[in-house]
């Protein structure tokens, strides 16, 4: 299934799979979307993930950060935290 992000309030919800090919082209258009005080991003319906959905995750704390921005992940899809921590990257999503 094709990922799909959209905005609805402060909450970004994703939908599909989070896999190597579709993670530049949601980043690519999550840039389009606004950041708010207490961003939340929403895994609740995606499907399969591989390691860009980690990198994926990484590059929106990073915007976060940068614009002094509070955000958090939310519904993890299976197997999501165990990769992080793989990479030692938990403390970084969480």
């Amino acid at each position: 299934m094709i990922a799909t992000i959209t905005q609805n309030g402060n909450r970004w919800e994703l939908e599909g799979d989070i896999l190597m090919d579709s993670a530049n082209q949601l980043l690519e258009k999550s840039k389009a979307l606004t950041l708010s005080d207490s961003a939340v991003i929403d895994f609740s319906q995606v499907a399969e993930i591989d390691t860009a959905t980690v990198s994926l995750m990484l590059e929106w704390r990073r915007r976060a950060l940068g614009e002094n921005k509070q955000l958090s992940f939310i519904n993890f899809p299976e197997g999501l935290t165990s990769l992080a921590a793989l990479y030692g990257v938990a403390d970084l999503i969480n």
